[in-house]
C-alpha cells in the first residue's frame, strides 16, 4: 500500500521520531544506504521554488534515485486535461512524485488518483516538508528536551503556521502561535494540532499579543507576511507591522533563543536584517536540514510503500 505525505497528520508521532532519528543518523554519515537505487521521482512545480527543489532534487540523486523536473506550464494539464488523468498517467512512468502547488484541493485530488507517494513540497495550505525538518533541526540542538521548551511562532497565520500546530500535536511540543486578529491560521489544521496534543501531551496556545507568544520563548520562528501568488495589500501590512521580529521583540525571549525563518526572508519586514543576520547561521542550518530530513522521508515513504 502507498503511503503519501500531504498532511503532517498523515505519519503517526512514532514514525515522525523515527524520521527525525534518521535524518540526523543520515546527516552525520552513519546511514549511507541508497533507498531509491534505480527510481524515478518526479518533481511536479505550479511556483518557484530554491530550497525545496534543490534539496529534493539532491536528496534523490544521493539516494540513488532520478530526477525529473515538470513545470506545469509545460504539461497537457496547463491545456485542459484533466488532473486526474495526468495523475493516473504520471502513475505509469514514474516511482513516485513531489508536488509544488498553489492548491491543496489540486493535491489532494491528484494523490486520490495517483498509485504512487506523493509529497506535499508546499501548497496554500500546508507545508509538512518545512515543519518536519525544522522540527528536526531543533532535535539536532535540544535533543530530549524539545518537548520541554517554549516555541513561539509570530506573524501570518498561513501554511507554515497551519503545519507547525500540526507538527506540536505531533510531536508534543509547547507552541505560541500570535497573529493578528484576522489572519489567524486555519480552524481546520488548528483542531487536528489540538486532537494530537491530546495523545503526545503537547500544548497550543493562541494570542494575538506577540510580546506574550515570545515571553522566556526558547525559539522564535517567523515567516513572509505576504505569501506567493497573494497581493500585498497594505491593511494586512499594517496589521502585522507589530508583529515584526526585532530586537526589542526578542528582549523578552530567553538570552539564548534560537531564531528561525523558512526563507525567503523579506528584511525590514517580518524579521529585520540585523535579527536576521545575527542568527544566520542557525536559519541557514534550518535550510541544510531540509536536505537530511527529505531524505529520511522518502526512506520512510518508499520502504512503507508496496
Amino acid at each position: 500500500m502507498k503511503r503519501n505525505f500531504v498532511d503532517l497528520w498523515e505519519i503517526s508521532p512514532e514514525e515522525g521520531w523515527s524520521i527525525l532519528q534518521d535524518a540526523l543518523s543520515i546527516k552525520r554519515g552513519i546511514d549511507k544506504e541508497r533507498y531509491l537505487e534505480g527510481k524515478n521521482i518526479a518533481l511536479y512545480f505550479t511556483k518557484p521554488s530554491t530550497r525545496t527543489r534543490v534539496s529534493f532534487e539532491v536528496a534523490i540523486a544521493q539516494l540513488g534515485g532520478n530526477t525529473i523536473f515538470l513545470q506545469e506550464e509545460s504539461l497537457q494539464v496547463s491545456r485542459g486535461e484533466d488532473l486526474k488523468d495526468t495523475a493516473r498517467t504520471l502513475s505509469r512512468y514514474v516511482d513516485g512524485i513531489v508536488i509544488r502547488t498553489d492548491s491543496h484541493k489540486k493535491l489532494e485530488e491528484f494523490a486520490k488518483y495517483s498509485d504512487i507517494p506523493v509529497i506535499n513540497a508546499l501548497t496554500d495550505m500546508a507545508h509538512p516538508c518545512q515543519i518536519l525538518s525544522d522540527i528536526c533541526t531543533l532535535y539536532e540542538v535540544f535533543g530530549e528536551d524539545l518537548q520541554n521548551i517554549k516555541i513561539a511562532y509570530v506573524g501570518d497565520g498561513n501554511n507554515v503556521c497551519n503545519t507547525w500546530l500540526v507538527g506540536a500535536g505531533l510531536f508534543g511540543l509547547k507552541l505560541f502561535v500570535a497573529t493578528p486578529e484576522g489572519y489567524e491560521p486555519s480552524s481546520l489544521y488548528y483542531q487536528a494540532g489540538e486532537d494530537l496534543c491530546k495523545i503526545t501531551g503537547g500544548s497550543i496556545y493562541l494570542t494575538t499579543n506577540p510580546v506574550e507568544a515570545v515571553r522566556d520563548a526558547y525559539v522564535v520562528y517567523t515567516d513572509v507576511w505576504v505569501s506567493m501568488n497573494q497581493d500585498r495589500k497594505e491593511e494586512k501590512l499594517q496589521a502585522l507591522r507589530p508583529y515584526q521580529v526585532n530586537k526589542e521583540l526578542l528582549s523578552h525571549a530567553k538570552p539564548e533563543v534560537k531564531v528561525m525563518h523558512c526563507l525567503p526572508a523579506k528584511k525590514g519586514e517580518e524579521i529585520t536584517e540585523e535579527v536576521f543576520e545575527s542568527h544566520a547561521d542557525f536559519i541557514f542550518t534550518q535550510a541544510e536540514n531540509r536536505l537530511h530530513t527529505q531524505k529520511a522521508l522518502l526512506k520512510f515513504l518508499f520502504s512503507n510503500s508496496t
